[in-house]
């Protein structure tokens, strides 16, 4: 994969920011120099990067996802959603038919496949972004593939179907393979690391190798630490300030922030909006050179980014 090198500096003031609810402090200024991807080929096309991330619009098509469980859900609800996404400026369509909070029950591999075929089919020829497969399961991947997908999103890191390492290599197409400790059942019963940025980039090097070996070509493989998936608050923190070294893994790195629980507990309150905070944590990943935001508000996010790279001195 072509890389190119690219500076990322982030500035602290010198005064110390303070989040006692999750014991974080920051007082340093940290400059790093590293390689980072430029493009991910996917089933179809081939993905450039810029100084600007794409952004993944998220559409959950289930009853109980943590955050728009339910509300696009109908399969006319959730086309009008995908083409609201794409006219506000997503890159890729990311549908997901089984819910993945914590403590979630898995759904059967019907179920799934009925509720992404069947938006699957209607979006043929109404939108014109690639649409990812948000799955753990082979056989629904490989039935969103025929219907016009172009990337695996695997939550299991393509760890939990042996079949979907096959899948992506018949098909050619894009893969995310993610860090998830435990699975949604078990992930947030107290997850532990011994240091946890080390640990998760070790393991999303050793799974890039693994997609390798497995015949996943390397410009095919886009990598994603996991937010939330058996992690605490402190360690989502900890990942998100050091999110540029998950670009010395050399492939494209997504991150999946969006309305999370680390952002209400900063934010004090569990009522409050997470929009604007998931908003600010993104602005963070846009001076780390983070090339794939999934996020649920897309809208805001493509303002909110368009008028930070427009205003900040560093990005001319």
């Amino acid at each position: 994969m072509t890389t190119r090198v690219i500076i990322v500096t982030i500035e602290i003031a010198s005064h110390e920011l303070s989040f006692p609810e999750l014991d974080i402090k920051q007082t340093e200024t940290t400059i790093m120099t590293v390689n980072a991807a430029t493009y991910w080929d996917i089933r179809d096309r081939r993905l450039a990067f810029t100084d600007r991330p794409i952004i993944m619009g998220i559409l959950n098509v289930t009853p109980d996802s943590f955050s728009d469980g339910g509300k696009f859900y109908s399969v006319q609800s959730a086309v009008d959603q995908a083409k609201r996404m794409e006219d506000h400026g997503a890159a890729i369509l990311d549908v997901g038919g089984e819910s993945t909070r914590p403590y979630s029950e898995s759904v059967a591999q019907e179920e799934e496949l009925r509720r992404v075929t069947e938006v699957l089919e209607r979006l043929q020829g109404k939108v014109a972004i690639p649409i990812s497969i948000d799955t753990k399961k082979a056989t629904v991947a490989s039935a969103a593939i025929q219907l016009g997908a172009s990337i695996i999103n695997d939550v299991s890191g393509l760890e939990a179907d042996p079949a979907m390492v096959d899948v992506a290599k018949q098909t050619g197409a894009g893969v995310c393979a993610m860090h998830m400790q435990g699975t949604p059942q078990t992930m947030q019963d107290n997850p532990r690391y011994d240091d946890v940025v080390e640990d998760i980039l070790l393991y999303l090097k050793q799974r890039r190798q693994w997609l390798i070996n497995h015949g996943i070509e390397e410009s095919k493989i886009c990598l994603d630490p996991g937010i939330g998936f058996g992690k605490t608050h402190e360690h989502n923190i900890t990942l998100l300030q050091n999110a540029s070294r998950f670009h010395e893994t050399l492939q494209p790195v997504l991150i999946g922030h969006s309305r999370k629980g680390f952002i209400a507990k900063l934010l004090g309150s569990k009522d409050v909006s997470r929009t604007l905070g998931t908003v600010g944590v993104s602005l963070s990943l846009v001076l780390q050179k983070i090339q794939v935001l999934r996020v649920h508000d897309v809208m805001e996010h493509k303002q909110a980014i368009d008028l930070f790279l427009a205003c900040n001195p560093r990005m001319h």
